[in-house]
């Protein structure tokens, strides 16, 4: 990464003022998840389980989405007080859960923030209780209902916020607009998997396409702009919160993807290489094939998505990762996009509170190790 001097400056803690709001958030996500519980009490203490999976997976995570939806609120001069905001958080949160919930069903992943994923946790169960039928299945059953249930809950909590109806009707449009990307993204994610090796150049230009809809754009992008369209923010700061969250977002998904290769999973929450054990066609993976002989096409055709890859296995794909400077291209690609996020917050036209929160934000994004 660049020094110091060149770079955003590294500040990790979260301020008494978003403490607060992530507090609010919290609150607002726990009333709602009981209020559930009350309702599936009715139905049955046997669906019950299905909230206490969901909220336990609310519990964790850096509330990134939220906090990025308050700053766009602040910079368009928005009440930090306001209950529109902290129900706006709640409900980008509750996406981000239910996308979550769907992508390690798809993916086979057996862990999220270091505990078993949703649908692992209910295929324990099925395998504690000795009933009949698959396991696995029943557990993708149930996380994908869980999920459902998610994806409800997000619609719910977004539709009981009270604003002026031109404000509410332009951040409802962003919202459901934000809500099909990330499932249209989804698809080409498990798509250019299935698909496999391909042209180099094409297959860079998918996964650049689905890091931009599946992750970049809903992780920054779309989150300030809902923040902002809701406290009545104009066209010309709604450009200027897009042109800082978009590429922050990118940078953001493509630190997460060489995470996802080199992290350590104690911080990470996740197995070492487990993306590689699911197959990830990232951008790590298109440069390393771009730049890489046939012998490195042979060994990633045969290697990547193999759920059995054992240690040394995932150190011989390391090593051909970085043999053929693909993760060193990746880093500069990151340090240029971080370039690009500095110049695009000179441009934001908000107070300088507002602005220093969003390059702290920045910072987080970009300088973490998990």
């Amino acid at each position: 990464m660049n020094s110091p001097a060149h770079s955003l400056a590294p500040e990790t803690a979260l301020s008494a003022q978003e403490q607060r709001y992530v507090e609010a958030v919290e609150r607002v996500l726990l009333d709602h998840t009981t209020r559930q519980r009350l309702l599936l009490t009715e139905v049955s203490l046997d669906a019950l389980p299905l909230i206490d999976a969901i909220e336990d997976l609310c519990r964790g995570g850096k509330r990134l989405r939220a906090l990025f939806a308050y700053w766009g609120w602040r910079c368009a001069g928005g009440d930090p007080e306001a209950p529109e905001i902290v129900r706006a958080g709640a409900a980008i949160e509750l996406f981000q859960a239910a996308a979550l919930i769907h992508d390690d069903i798809i993916d086979h992943s057996d862990t999220r923030r270091g505990r078993p994923s949703v649908h692992r946790r209910f295929q324990g169960a099925h395998e504690a209780e000795g009933w009949r039928g698959s396991a696995a299945g029943f557990g993708e059953m149930a996380g994908i209902i869980a999920g459902d249930l998610c994806l409800s809950f997000s619609e719910a909590v977004f539709a009981s916020i009270g604003t002026q109806p031109a404000a509410s009707g332009k951040a409802r449009r962003i919202f459901d607009t934000m809500r099909t990307e990330v499932m249209a993204g989804q698809y080409l994610d498990g798509l250019s998997e299935a698909i496999g090796g391909e042209d180099p150049e094409v297959a860079l230009e998918r996964a650049s396409t689905v890091i931009r809809f599946k992750s970049a754009k809903y992780s920054c992008e779309h989150p300030l702009a809902i923040g902002a369209a809701l406290a009545g923010a104009a066209e010309p700061l709604l450009s200027q919160l897009r042109g800082f969250g978009l590429p922050l977002g990118e940078a953001f998904q493509l630190r997460d993807d060489v995470l996802g290769v080199f992290g350590e999973p104690e911080r990470t929450g996740k197995p070492a290489g487990d993306d590689l054990r699911e197959g990830k066609r990232t951008v790590l993976i298109a440069l390393t094939e771009q730049r890489g002989g046939p012998d490195d096409a042979a060994l990633l055709d045969e290697a990547l998505g193999d759920p059995e890859l054992d240690a040394a296995g995932i150190e011989r794909l390391r090593e051909v990762i970085r043999a053929t400077g693909a993760l060193t291209e990746l880093e500069g690609i990151i340090d240029a996009t971080e370039r690009q996020v500095r110049a695009a917050l000179r441009r934001i036209e908000a107070d300088p509170e507002s602005k220093r929160a969003l390059e702290v934000m920045a910072s987080r994004a970009l300088h973490r190790a998990s």
